[in-house]
């Protein structure tokens, strides 16, 4: 009987079931990698069973490159969104900064599945049509806003848009990826609340002033209570 109703579940809402499966499938591998996923445990979350699974998805391989491409759709998805073309430059790149920490906060699975597949070099990521596509107009789009700066006389260099994209990406990433390490070294809550402004705010502060080429102090960055002592030292 279960197993009849699961069946008519396919039938009636196909699209819904798979993703059921996506999504359980991206809780599985941000939490135990490609490696320790199993297909089982995201069979039975996603209420559907290994052969519907397979049939319907593909095998494990598959069905990890479908969340990577469905996780990178989804941040250029809210990427697009953000209306960058209508704002003064300054603002447009602190808009993009702002987005992207919150957005890798709001996510954390996202960062988790970037870790497990530059552990095998990008391997899956080499197989897909899609993802390549998904970044065009992203990169088109902080192209725009960096010549739009130069030529108002708000930035003072043209920069490379991966270039800056990378930067605003990986400014935001390694502190997250490494919070935990990096509190116990510096003794600090780096997830605390006025941490996480305060990275924000720094973040904003550095990349601003490398495009306009004023000083940081100008856009405002927080600064860390004089109170907060280094306990330890980096090794």
């Amino acid at each position: 009987m279960a197993k009849a109703k699961r069946n008519l579940k396919w039938q009636r809402d196909p699209e819904g079931m798979r993703l059921r499966i996506l999504e359980a499938a991206k809780q599985e591998f941000s939490n135990h990698g490609l490696a320790g996923a199993r297909v089982d445990r995201i069979a039975a979350k996603a209420g559907a069973n290994k052969r519907m699974l397979y049939y319907h998805v593909g095998k494990k391989d598959d069905l990890y490159l479908a969340v990577l491409e469905g996780a990178y759709e989804k941040i250029r998805g809210e990427e697009r969104g953000l209306d960058l073309e209508h704002l003064d430059p300054p603002e447009a790149i602190k808009r993009l900064i702002e987005f992207t920490w919150n957005y890798f906060l709001r996510n954390p699975e996202f960062l988790s599945l970037l870790q497990t597949e530059n552990l095998v070099r990008a391997k899956h990521l080499k197989r897909s049509t899609k993802v390549k596509s998904m970044h065009s107009p992203f990169v088109e789009m902080i192209r725009t806003v960096v010549r739009r700066g130069v030529e108002s006389g708000d930035f003072q260099v043209a920069i490379d848009p991966v270039q800056l994209y990378i930067s605003v990406a990986a400014l935001s990433f390694f502190y997250l990826s490494n919070c935990a390490t990096l509190s116990v070294i510096f003794g600090r809550d780096l997830l605390a609340k006025d941490a996480k402004d305060e990275r924000l705010a720094h973040m904003v502060g550095l990349v601003l002033a490398a495009l306009t080429g004023r000083s940081a102090a100008l856009f405002d960055v927080i600064k860390a209570p004089k109170s907060r002592a280094v306990q330890h030292q980096p090794v």
